[in-house]
């Protein structure tokens, strides 16, 4: 059984209108041995052979995607590797002209994972739940969403990037509506904010106009 809340999505199109979502009340975390357990307890192999089989299947993966290839496990997902810059390394420019990065400014900064539709079918074929008696915490309503985006910009003229964490600490709000809201803003031509980096390297900067970007 799982428990789960209704959240408020922050309205920062002030369309006065309440848009709610389901979210998981609490997600615990499994670790490695855990998982290598419940293998075991549905299984006839050992959880040392089942441990070896996991390490190694990490193992090969790395190597695979550090060739350059993505992984297809079939019921469970493909895991891609993404380059990113080292960090402290400049953006390599356009032209001719412009500075260029080499191989060594390079890493591979994340890999990305795109789940098997059957996983998500057999998770929610086992998946029950009830709603919490409880409510979520709410953000913090010191700031409007206007003076919330003023904030940002105002961070964002100071300091080359902010995190969501940064915007917690200046707006009050909780982890959720934080990422959300950052996100939304990200996805609007004017705000004036954009991303950069994924998944949990994500930070939002300044976004440059378009006329400058070449410059």
């Amino acid at each position: 059984m799982a428990l789960y809340i209704m959240e408020e999505m922050p309205d920062i199109h002030k369309t006065g209108e309440r848009i709610l979502y389901p979210r998981f009340a609490m997600i615990e975390q499994a670790d490695f041995m855990s998982l290598v357990q419940k293998i075991t307890d549905t299984s006839g192999f050992k959880p040392g052979e089942i441990e070896g089989i996991l390490k190694q299947t990490a193992l090969e993966m790395a190597k695979l995607m550090a060739n350059g290839c993505s992984v297809k496990l079939d019921g469970i997902g493909t895991f891609t590797p993404a380059l990113a810059l080292r960090e402290g390394k400049e953006r390599e420019e356009a032209g001719e002209t412009g500075k260029h990065r080499n191989a060594q400014s390079i890493v591979v900064g994340n890999v990305n994972f795109r789940v098997d539709r059957n996983l998500i079918r057999k998770t929610n074929e086992r998946c029950f739940l009830e709603r919490a008696n409880w409510k979520s915490r709410r953000s913090s309503q010191k700031y409007t969403p206007e003076q919330r985006l003023e904030k940002v910009m105002q961070y964002l003229n100071e300091h080359p990037y902010l995190t969501v964490l940064e915007y917690q600490k200046l707006t009050g709000l909780l982890r959720t509506t934080a990422t959300n809201e950052l996100k939304q803003w990200a996805a609007l031509p004017d705000s004036g904010i954009d991303t950069s980096g994924r998944g949990s390297h994500r930070v939002y900067i300044k976004k440059i106009p378009k006329e400058q970007e070449f410059v």
